[in-house]
């Protein structure tokens, strides 16, 4: 949703939005996703973040699909929230679609405030989390090179996107998550490359914002998701 929606149509659009939001808080209250956190709601937006359960603790020797468990967890609940919100499609009848974003790194974490006291997170894997969503395009998961290669070990299938301007980083590699198939597969469509400029592609994301995915541990790092819902 967009300011503009929220304007237009007032007290439906947010009985809507919080429908949505809602079902995306139950899917963090299955036994599977309890390693997740949800962080903050912005608008339409939606973030959430694994491997910030202290009592998770992995070695550097462990084995990488034991380090990155938790980003392949967070991978997974970015499925089922496309899932949830296809279902909410369908009864109403809406054809909303999410961006997403997938990033991984070290964060720094606290609670701030005197006043409504709120945890937050920040840090550059954060930012570039921010990104991929923002410069994504709807209803795909994008990821940032170094996110592909540790997924592949998991068994997900990527395409590659090319080059992409991200205001602060300069050029970054990103992918578009394609599926789950054969542990260490990229789809071979990753072969043709393309330059895409972030202003460029401002006018065609603002009709949809989504949602960015980040992973964190000890040893590893962290793990976020934002999403936004797009009509």
């Amino acid at each position: 949703y967009s300011e503009e929606t929220v304007n237009n149509q007032g007290l439906e659009c947010l009985r809507f939005l919080n429908e949505v939001i809602s079902d995306f808080d139950a899917l963090l209250e299955l036994p599977k996703f309890q390693d997740i956190i949800k962080i903050k709601t912005i608008g339409s937006t939606y973030m959430a973040a694994s491997g910030l359960n202290p009592s998770r603790k992995v070695k550097p020797e462990d084995p990488i699909e034991v380090r990155w468990a938790h980003l392949s967890l967070l991978v997974e609940f970015a499925f089922e929230l496309k899932k949830a919100l296809q279902s909410i499609n369908e009864q109403s009848f809406n054809h909303f679609v999410l961006k997403m974003g997938i990033n991984h790194g070290p964060i720094t974490a606290g609670v701030i405030g005197a006043r409504k006291p709120h945890y937050d997170i920040w840090g550059n894997s954060v930012n570039v989390a921010s990104r991929m969503e923002s410069t994504g395009k709807a209803g795909c998961i994008q990821v940032t090179e170094e996110t592909c290669a540790i997924l592949q070990n998991f068994g997900y299938i990527f395409e590659q996107r090319g080059l992409v301007s991200v205001k602060g980083k300069g050029q970054l590699m990103t992918y578009y998550l394609i599926g789950k198939g054969v542990v260490g597969n990229v789809n071979p469509a990753y072969s043709t490359m393309e330059t895409v400029k972030e202003e460029e592609e401002e006018e065609e994301l603002a009709a949809s914002d989504q949602q960015a995915l980040l992973s964190t541990h000890e040893q590893s790092a962290p793990s976020i998701t934002r999403t936004e819902s797009v009509h």
